[in-house]
């Protein structure tokens, strides 16, 4: 065997002198290396001799291949470099195809906050935006919301300070503006907001669009007309809306705005929780004591105003069920969108 182990020795690195290519270098794996190669079969055939040369034949079967080894990861290295340095090789084919990368997408939320941007554009509303960070009076106080009052705590509020504070609503826009601009007028304020609250139908961060019309002789009527052209064309179909007394202490009187089940055309089902209705957003007549707050007078104008979440929408239009998926980052999610 020693004899045999010798030859081997000297057959495999004759061998290696001659490989040109990976090819090669793979037969050469394979024959001497492998699991059934030159190296593995007399290793198994140690068995066979006597015990007290076992031992020595067994290291001096271990070095040789060991060395074989060795010598063997130097020509793989060796011929990698060669190949890097064969110009043949190492020129590109141009008639290739080239890689194109995957196309970007904008966020299913942007896709939908621009939709609706797009649909009150064109009903004559100017858009504004304003602050995230925001003073209490205008989140607040100059929107029928003194301190204490128990509708503050439907906000769950991130304060900064006892007068400053991460806007809970787009609506302090409203205030802003009116503020600063006579009637006419007709704007929708898009953003962010914030609250403290996190579920599968929450999140701490989410957008919302306010939207509100000040003019003489404004009633329900025309908010109930506005809101219907808006969901027709968001849904893309002829959705029956009903109005519910609510409760907002910037409108009165107050409505929350429910439409027909998008998942079973107001027949009933699991989503709409057997009822046929499913809740886009609250609405209703701005509040005589919002105007004073304005200098406007509530006897010569009246408006309306409404709110409604862009997530909420979103869910709705495209059927998903998880506030959160919005905000994980998964590719395969949002490449549907």
């Amino acid at each position: 065997m020693e004899k045999e182990l010798q030859s081997l020795a000297t057959e495999a690195k004759d061998f290696l002198q001659n490989l040109k290519d990976k090819a090669e270098a793979e037969e050469f794996r394979i024959r001497f290396l492998g699991r059934k190669g030159h190296f593995t079969s007399i290793m198994r055939s140690l068995g066979n001799v006597a015990a007290e040369d076992r031992p020595r034949l067994g290291q001096m079967a271990n070095q040789v291949k060991a060395e074989v080894e060795k010598l063997f990861e130097q020509k793989k290295i060796e011929i990698e470099q060669s190949f890097g340095k064969d110009k043949k090789l190492s020129t590109p084919d141009l008639t290739l195809p080239g890689r194109c990368p995957a196309g970007g997408r904008l966020h299913p939320v942007t896709q939908v906050m621009q939709e609706t941007c797009a649909i009150f554009e064109s009903l004559g509303f100017s858009v504004a935006e304003g602050p995230d960070v925001e003073q209490d009076y205008y989140n607040f106080e100059a929107l029928n919301i003194p301190a204490h009052h128990p509708a503050r705590d439907m906000h769950d509020t991130f304060y900064v300070s006892d007068s400053i504070l991460l806007r809970t609503h787009t609506s302090p826009m409203q205030a802003r503006i009116m503020e600063a601009q006579d009637p006419p007028l007709r704007v929708i304020a898009p953003g962010k907001v914030y609250r403290c609250d996190s579920d599968i139908t929450h999140t701490p961060m989410f957008h919302q669009v306010e939207g509100f019309l000040v003019d003489k002789d404004i009633s329900f009527a025309d908010l109930k007309g506005v809101l219907t052209v808006f969901t027709r064309k968001m849904f893309d179909r002829d959705l029956a809306l009903r109005f519910r007394p609510s409760f907002f202490p910037f409108t009165e009187p107050s409505a929350e705005v429910d439409i027909a089940c998008v998942m079973c055309n107001g027949a009933g089902c699991r989503v709409c929780k057997k009822t046929g209705w499913l809740e886009i957003l609250g609405s209703g007549m701005i509040d005589p004591e919002v105007f004073k707050m304005v200098g406007y007078d509530p006897e010569v104008y009246s408006g309306f105003a409404f709110g409604l979440g862009i997530e909420r929408i979103a869910m709705l239009k495209y059927g998903i069920d998880d506030i959160r998926l919005f905000y994980e980052n998964d590719q395969r999610f949002l490449s549907q969108f």
